[in-house]
């Protein structure tokens, strides 16, 4: 069994005594944009769903497609 890597905390880089920077473990990373393209997908998901659902006979369809 491989042994668990221990994920460093955030350093957060202060100016002038403020946050300004945090370096995060690249894992953190990719997760938070995973975490955040999922979030991104939902809300279009979310206002695909408000939309009205149009259909096409598939002699409408043929006819523009050819």
């Amino acid at each position: 069994m491989a042994p668990k890597v221990r994920k460093k905390a955030p350093e957060i880089i202060l100016r002038e005594g403020k946050p300004a920077a945090v370096i995060l473990d690249i894992d953190t990373y990719q997760e938070m944009l995973e975490r955040l393209e999922d979030v991104e997908d939902l809300k279009m998901l979310a206002e695909m769903r408000k939309q009205v659902l149009k259909f096409k006979t598939i002699e409408d369809f043929t006819q523009e497609y050819h």
